[in-house]
């Protein structure tokens, strides 16, 4: 019964909602917090990038096969199904939402969740250290032009090459100089994961309070229903339900072995709070990003708690074996 329950970091996330709907941050405290955010989205890069091992990932690109099938599900496969779902007409899903699920299947893959459920089910863990670590360094640049491409196929906005270049300036190049310096830090980084996790986590809690915190301001709770977030979370469900599908079967049909499989099925199916949060600060800026959001933030949990029953199936049966 625990593995449903939500994890401390979904508690605190939805702690930030209810304080941005109760306390919404507005004028000068808005934009001066707004700007310490900016800051801690680019420390929390910088120690990404300091913290991921170079001969890890170096080592890791020599499986090229296995890493093809996730980068293409989740770059391709996902971003497909998301072009699909806007086929629902808006009287069921409002426009603001479909956006944000649209931009939730243009994210990298999360990192320490994919490889903890990949050692868990018993998976190739340093094949999905490097895929899922090749997934967020090329999702700085794939998701901004993904965003770009499919948002103006939709007729929803077109790409901004401003966009690309805040992308590079705040979340690249503070994971470039982490890795520039992981060589002289990459050790400590590593081993002082306990003081540095609240940097990590309160980075992006303090995205999730200024988005939310604008979007409240400019009546969100107003704007979507219960039923209109019942249908995010069916739709939410029904994307991780295919892709898990997918990547299971289809792993096992192109002749990958038993702990490619695990691997595939957990870093293929995953889309990262951690980098999506930041992403979508940056990339639409000066927008209210609140119904952007949304989708992510259920996704994240039921990722969560859909992956650490699978996690556990596949540890029983290898014992049984």
């Amino acid at each position: 019964m625990r593995r449903f329950l939500p994890d401390t970091f979904t508690i605190l996330l939805v702690c930030s909602v209810v304080l941005a709907s109760l306390l919404p941050a507005s004028g000068s405290f808005a934009d001066h917090f707004g700007v310490a955010t900016s800051l801690a989205i680019a420390l929390l890069f910088f120690l990404h990038g300091a913290r991921m091992s170079t001969d890890i990932v170096i080592a890791g690109i020599l499986h090229w096969r296995l890493h093809l099938v996730i980068l293409l599900t989740t770059f391709a496969v996902f971003p497909l199904l998301g072009l699909a779902l806007g086929l629902i007409p808006h009287s069921l899903l409002p426009q603001p939402l479909y956006l944000g699920i649209l931009f939730l299947c243009v994210l990298p893959s999360t990192v320490q969740s994919s490889i903890a459920f990949t050692s868990i089910a018993g998976g190739n863990v340093p094949a999905a250290i490097c895929s899922a670590s090749a997934s967020n360094i090329l999702g700085m640049f794939l998701t901004p032009l993904l965003v770009g491409l499919l948002f103006s196929v939709g007729g929803h906005g077109t790409f901004s090459w401003d966009v690309m270049e805040k992308i590079l300036l705040q979340l690249l190049a503070p994971f470039v100089a982490g890795q520039i310096l992981q060589p002289w830090i990459g050790n400590w980084a590593r081993s002082k994961k306990r003081i540095l996790t609240p940097v990590d986590r309160g980075s992006i809690l303090m995205v999730v309070y200024v988005a939310f915190s604008k979007a409240v301001v400019e009546g969100l709770w107003q704007t979507f229903s219960l039923r209109d977030i019942a249908v995010v979370v069916g739709l939410d469900m029904l994307l991780l339900g295919f892709v898990l599908t997918f990547t299971m079967r289809g792993s096992r049909l192109m002749g990958f072995n038993r702990p490619d499989q695990i691997t595939i099925t957990f870093c293929g199916s995953k889309k990262s709070l951690a980098s999506g949060v930041p992403m979508a600060g940056v990339i639409f800026a000066g927008q209210s990003i609140g119904a952007i959001v949304l989708p992510l933030m259920l996704f994240h949990q039921i990722q969560l708690m859909v992956c650490a029953v699978i996690s556990q199936k596949y540890s029983t049966a290898a014992k049984t074996v």
